[in-house]
């Protein structure tokens, strides 16, 4: 049954559709497990972008006192230089969310691109997978390792880290969509009627991938940032004294004894993000599955 609306001319006119896939992932927000992760995810990113207005005096600001417990105005304390803890963390935010915002998602349509080169050609297609399995066999940690030794440790070689892990697993959903939709009726059909295979990729084959692909980069928000911190925490990733989470960490361990929560309070926000991303994932997996 579709729904009339009148115009300003009081003519009846019919009422615009929100597309299904839209409407199936804002449904996943509004679930406890979507609207929880949304709601901690945005309060962690507004902080994060609002850090350099709510913190004019930057992350580096250095006191007369060091190694102090959290009180009202150091929530986390003062670490070993004097620096606000608290102030430091979510700096440190803005280094982990943009390190996961970016690569994420640039692998996750790279990827997905490479595993649908099969629809072009079984040969090139079978040759892709093959280079992603080779990826798959460096965990992350270890192609980390391999990228700093190259490049040198920062940024970058943490964007590259996360960035070419993702691929295989967005390869892989990407081309099991291509494999399980290659033999349905509509899509021989199209074949028959001279459907060009890019117009049979974009119009069949990549809408029922999509699904897959959105929750396994949701999934793989939460890998990012566990590879920054553990590279980070192993002193391979971000260089003091730029803060992430990680160096947070790293530096924490030193004076767990002296000040616990130098560790706690970044672990803290570590796991309130990887939890964030973790529901979120959980949301839009189950919305694909009620589809």
């Amino acid at each position: 049954m579709t729904s009339i609306a009148a115009d300003g001319k009081g003519h009846s006119r019919p009422a615009r559709r929100i597309d299904p896939t839209l409407a199936r992932y804002l449904s996943a927000l509004r679930t406890p497990k979507g609207l929880t992760g949304g709601v901690v995810l945005a309060v962690l990113a507004l902080a994060a972008l609002l850090a350099p207005v709510l913190f004019p005096g930057g992350y580096d600001q250095q006191g007369a006192t060091a190694l102090i417990g959290p009180s009202v105005a150091h929530p986390f304390g003062l670490d070993e230089f004097g620096r606000d803890i608290f102030v430091r963390s979510v700096y440190g935010l803005r280094i982990d969310l943009s390190l996961i915002l970016t690569a994420v998602p640039a692998a996750a349509a790279l990827g997905t691109l490479l595993g649908l080169t099969g629809a072009l050609s079984e040969r090139l297609g079978a040759a892709t997978q093959r280079v992603l399995d080779v990826i798959i066999g460096f965990p992350g940690l270890i192609l980390g390792v391999c990228l700093v030794a190259i490049l040198g440790a920062g940024w970058f070689a943490l964007f590259l880290t996360i960035f070419i892990s993702g691929l295989p697993s967005a390869g892989r959903y990407a081309r099991s969509a291509w494999l399980s939709q290659q033999d349905r009726e509509y899509v021989l059909a199209a074949r028959v009627l001279g459907v060009k295979r890019r117009q049979l990729l974009t119009r069949h084959v990549l809408p029922n991938a999509l699904d897959a692909c959105v929750v396994n980069t949701a999934v793989w928000m939460v890998v990012g940032v566990y590879i920054e911190a553990g590279l980070s925490i192993v002193g391979l990733g971000i260089q003091p004294p730029t803060p992430s989470l990680g160096v947070l960490l790293n530096n924490g361990l030193r004076f767990v004894t002296q000040s616990p929560t130098y560790v706690v309070g970044p672990a803290l926000l570590l796991l309130l993000l990887a939890v964030a991303f973790s529901l979120l994932s959980d949301a839009f997996n189950e919305a694909v599955n009620r589809k």
